[in-house]
């Protein structure tokens, strides 16, 4: 996720009315729009197909087709940098004090294009196979039975910080091969790392970015060079004998991995989980059905994802012109894809502002993991963790109930509460 930075326009259109008055609704600094987007994005929608945000110097497009499409697009990309120096695409290059963030953000796939995305992608995808996963989910269990087991017996407490946090936090260290005494590093180096994806971070977001991709990468510069003394059955040591002919994954390549898959993973994992109960609690009748049919689990899991995305915004730019729409978007611009508009597009799911666990998984076609060549290389593990959590509470704590609404951390990008107090 390329960190956010306002930006002139190669154009910066007069809007209709309708648009002006949309776009208005769009408030991503303000707690009410952060705690319930929605009605904005019915306004985005209803106004057109891509509408200029002066405020953050992008194109916002807020419906599902065109965000699928553009998903797609190779004539967008996650970078430019692969057809363009900053100077010739009209962008400011990273001031040097963001180091070594820029550097561990920037050699991530997520934020990388082919031909370097196509091959560090290949290598990753020998090691992080559908095998480890499927091996994963007896750890996955195991953890969920034993963090819920405790909030139980304690008659309640925040889901957030005893079950939804942890989980992923355990499974993705006990995938690296972090010990546990260091796993408590985890979760404050990915919040600081993530803070610099959402709109316009000021100094104090980038000091702690810097800070904790400094303190992240040498931690894993300590394990890589542990592993390949000593190889495990760790996702490390997968990373470093992957090879595909002569080519291996560069030490750096294998940090920023790591991180990525941490931050879009473990991130992603929290807030679906914390927002798949939230709405649970606010639609009782759904919930009862999912108690009295936990065969419904695969369908509701999927319906979580797509009713409140915790990812609201994926970020590409415009390599050529494209036209969205009868709007001509021109090369140097960067289109925000409205992931949580695109999931509630009428034109693409009946009824889409209706919670309804009955949608079947097979037809449910959100945006949640994205799309094109960078679909989500972990959905399949997220998938599992938010199975075996919310199967483990249904199966053996049933009767959960919010004590209180929750109140929403200030980040719209990536969205979520800052707690979630439940109670038997």
């Amino acid at each position: 996720m390329t960190p956010q930075q306002p930006s002139a326009s190669p154009a910066s259109p007069t809007l209709s009315p309708a648009a002006a008055a949309a776009t208005a609704l769009f408030r991503p600094w303000d707690p009410g729009f952060v705690a319930d987007p929605y009605p904005a994005y019915d306004a985005l929608r209803d106004a057109g197909r891509a509408h200029w945000f002066a405020p953050t110097g992008q194109w916002l497009i807020p419906h599902h087709d065109d965000v699928s499409a553009l998903l797609r697009d190779r004539r967008l990309g996650r970078t430019y940098l692969h057809r363009f120096s900053h100077e010739e695409f009209g962008r400011q290059a990273p001031p040097p004090e963001h180091e070594p963030f820029t550097t561990l953000n920037g050699e991530g796939m997520l934020d990388l294009e082919d031909p370097a995305h196509g091959r560090i992608r290949r290598l990753v995808a020998k090691a992080f196979t559908p095998r480890m996963v499927e091996d994963l989910a007896p750890t996955v269990r195991r953890l969920a039975a034993e963090l819920v087991g405790s909030l139980y017996a304690d008659g309640g407490g925040d889901l957030l910080a005893r079950v939804a946090e942890p989980l992923p936090v355990a499974v993705i260290a006990e995938m690296l091969g972090v010990p546990p005494a260091d796993r408590g590093l985890l979760r404050p180096w990915s919040a600081a790392i993530t803070g610099m994806f959402e709109l316009n971070p000021g100094a104090e977001a980038a000091a702690l970015a810097v800070r904790a991709s400094e303190e992240f990468s040498a931690y894993l510069r300590g394990l890589i060079a542990a592993r390949r003394r000593d190889p495990g059955e760790d996702l490390i040591s997968a990373l470093i004998a992957a090879h595909d002919g002569g080519d291996v994954l560069s030490e750096q390549e294998m940090v920023s991995t790591c991180v990525l898959l941490l931050n879009a993973g473990h991130e992603a994992t929290v807030n679906s989980t914390v927002l798949g109960w939230l709405q649970l609690f606010r639609h009782p009748g759904q919930l009862e059905l999912l108690a009295r049919e936990p065969g419904r689990l695969g369908d509701a899991v999927e319906e979580m994802f797509r009713y409140d995305t915790p990812l609201q915004m994926f970020e590409r730019w415009v390599l050529d012109d494209i036209e969205v729409g009868g709007q001509v978007v021109p090369h140097g611009s960067e289109v925000a894809l409205l992931f949580g508009s695109a999931n509630r597009d009428p034109a693409r799911f009946p009824d889409p502002a209706r919670f309804d666990i009955t949608r079947p998984a097979a037809g449910n076609r959100h945006v949640t993991f994205g799309a094109g060549i960078h679909y989500c290389l972990g959905a399949p593990l997220a998938r599992l963790e938010l199975a075996a959590s919310f199967g483990t509470f249904l199966r053996e704590a049933p009767g959960l109930r919010l004590v209180e609404e929750p109140r929403w951390r200030p980040g719209y990008v990536i969205r979520g509460p800052e707690e979630l107090l439940v109670t038997w």
